[in-house]
């Protein structure tokens, strides 16, 4: 998002969530994400998903 000079509202609009939905995937709190949102935060990011998720073991 940073490199995108994009905010979180901003990128929670264009992908069709809320800011407080959003907020929950960037803090890793989230227990699943659907795939049609990660592929609106790709398309939205002009990204790769292995470039925003992190695999981290419990």
């Amino acid at each position: 998002m940073a490199k995108r000079k994009m905010s979180s509202q901003e990128l929670a609009e264009k992908i069709g969530i809320t800011a407080a939905n959003l907020s929950i995937l960037k803090t890793g709190k989230a227990k699943a994400v659907r795939f049609s949102t990660l592929e609106a935060i790709c398309q939205a990011l002009d990204c790769q998903p292995g470039d925003i998720l992190e695999y981290r073991e419990d």
